[in-house]
């Protein structure tokens, strides 16, 4: 019996890995927060397979789940949206698996940030322009962020600024942000990212929390944050370059 931590993309029922359809598929029991992961993807489930939404249990509820299933020999799909990687409560979990001598892998999945450049039709990372992602969140009603992890000392770097959890908070994060980017710096909001009510709003750190606020966005929404999203005067990559040794 194996615990599946999968990733169940984000929001999109195709938008997931050719594993994680086979075990969602396969196991008997399935785990799944109710918000986040799709109906679509639910019904692949075996007929008759145990379906557990998570969305209103603590972490004991949902390890009782999980060793239930595997006293009674039964591989568990335990779904994740986007990739479990990234905020997704799977190390908690995991921290109480290993004391319960339960075995479990990982399966990852699309990230959310991914599908939200997607949607922008936009590379974080541009030549010349930034090389580097940085994937965040605000304290407000989640954990406290670590010492030194100040979205002031991103900011500075000049990086691509990713934001997860933050949506609501943009009125007042936008105006700290602009003190680092420039008021003018791209800036886009994409909710419900790959999903048929994705919602995509563009614009610049003087504007982009006016525009949240009458999309009336207020949560399943990632915010991004710097000059690659709008940068069109930039070098070719040296990937492909003529000049590059072969």
């Amino acid at each position: 019996m194996t615990v599946h931590f999968i990733g169940a993309g984000p929001g999109a029922a195709d938008l997931v890995t050719l594993r994680a359809a086979r075990l969602i598929a396969s196991c008997p029991v399935c785990l799944y927060a109710g918000a986040l992961v799709p109906r679509e993807l639910l019904a692949t489930a075996p007929i008759g397979a145990r379906l557990v939404d998570t969305a209103d249990l603590d972490l004991d509820a949902i390890t009782a789940e999980l060793v239930i299933a595997h006293e009674a020999g039964l591989d568990v799909a335990r779904l994740h949206s986007g990739d479990p990687s990234v905020y997704s409560a799977m190390a908690e979990q995991m921290r109480r698996l290993d004391a319960a001598g339960v075995p479990y892998e990982v399966v990852p999945g699309v990230p959310s940030f991914a599908a939200a450049a997607a949607a922008l039709k936009r590379e974080l990372t541009v030549p010349g322009v930034a090389q580097t992602v940085v994937l965040t969140r605000t304290s407000a009603r989640s954990t406290p962020m670590p010492p030194g992890e100040t979205l002031a000392a991103y900011a500075a770097t000049g990086a691509t600024l990713v934001l997860h959890l933050a949506v609501q908070r943009l009125g007042e994060l936008a105006p700290e942000l602009a003190g680092h980017y420039g008021a003018d710096c791209p800036a886009a909001v994409v909710a419900f990212a790959s999903r048929d009510d994705e919602v995509v709003l563009r614009g610049t750190l003087a504007d982009i929390a006016a525009q949240v606020e009458e999309a009336g966005i207020r949560r399943t929404a990632i915010v991004v944050v710097g000059p690659a999203l709008a940068a069109e005067q930039f070098p070719d990559s040296h990937l492909y370059s003529t000049t590059r040794p072969r």
